[in-house]
């Protein structure tokens, strides 16, 4: 049954992946929630390179022996991840959820990202 459920979220991520394209004026804000850990990575596809990222396990992240995959880590990294993405000079995002359903943790790190000034 793992198998199963396993096979059909990389299914999702392809899915999704066909329709989401990042570019270096707009690249890809990919989100991945573990059990316990949570990471953001912006991402340009047409050269294959990550330009920012942001983590729960990120050394540059402070008291990160406090978060979790919660939804009150997850506002706190999207607050982050933002804040990454501008010193790098990105404004403009494409979101890829990866596969999870914008709910609970996925729309408050989404919604802590656009408060902090990303253009969805």
């Amino acid at each position: 049954m793992a198998n199963t459920k396993q096979k059909h979220l990389q299914l999702r991520r392809w899915r999704t992946r066909k329709k989401v394209i990042g570019t270096k004026e707009r690249p890809r804000m990919s989100v991945r929630f573990t059990s316990e850990n949570i990471y953001v990575q912006f991402i340009d596809d047409s050269a294959g390179v990550t330009l920012a990222s942001a983590s729960t396990v990120a050394k540059s992240t402070p008291d990160r022996e406090k978060l979790a995959a919660n939804v009150v880590s997850a506002k706190r990294i999207g607050i982050l991840a933002a804040e990454a993405a501008k010193s790098k000079g990105i404004k403009g995002i494409v979101f890829d959820r990866s596969g999870s359903k914008f709910h609970g943790k996925v729309k408050a790190l989404a919604d802590a990202a656009r408060e902090a000034g990303l253009q969805f």
